[in-house]
């Protein structure tokens, strides 16, 4: 018999790169592509738009991820949400990337990466990322945010401090209240 894992618990600063991203997501464009260049970019990646799948392991695809990530170091890269920085993966695939180099990732030993669950035509697969990538290098858009929101951006990464600073006091607050809870369950300690 298999046991799942039971639930860890979840600290309230383990959710800081959660609002991180919120932040920065909120104000990153996200342009709709055309038909055209939906169909496209599914066709350059070797799928149909009747049977799209994850072009890094050919699952079939449930979400979009970001080839080029939005944020690095807790600050925006300058890319969009675009077709041209956009991707069709599966849920493991595109959590086991996160922020990544895609290249590396897919090749690396990380859970759930394709070369980790042995995915068999790998190089064909990074082969038709790497076409599509130039495609789409051609056409992808960037943004200097701070630069252009200029004190606008300056202000909601200062609202963003804070709400992690108030995150770590409350995450102070919340270890004395478990401490106390758990003296409740015969001197069991937490």
């Amino acid at each position: 018999m298999t046991i799942p894992n039971r639930p860890k618990r979840i600290t309230i600063t383990q959710r800081i790169s959660s609002v991180t991203n919120a932040f920065v997501n909120s104000v990153i464009p996200n342009i709709e592509p055309s038909a055209e260049e939906m169909t496209r970019a599914i066709s350059i990646l070797g799928m149909s738009e009747d049977d799209v799948r994850c072009a890094y392991c050919g699952d079939r695809a449930t979400e979009w991820d970001h080839l080029m990530p939005l944020i690095d170091a807790k600050k925006p890269t300058g890319y969009i949400t675009d077709i041209y920085n956009l991707i069709p993966a599966c849920g493991k695939c595109n959590q086991s990337k996160g922020s990544k180099p895609w290249l590396k990732w897919i090749r690396g030993s990380a859970k759930l990466s394709p070369s980790s669950r042995g995915i068999v035509d790998l190089e064909n697969r990074i082969a038709r990322i790497l076409q599509y990538e130039r495609w789409a290098k051609e056409k992808r858009r960037t943004l200097d945010i701070a630069a252009i929101a200029g004190v606008l951006w300056d202000e909601h990464e200062r609202d963003r401090l804070d709400i992690a600073e108030k995150m770590k006091i409350a995450e102070e607050r919340a270890i004395k209240i478990r401490a106390l809870l758990w003296a409740h369950f015969d001197g069991r300690t937490p």
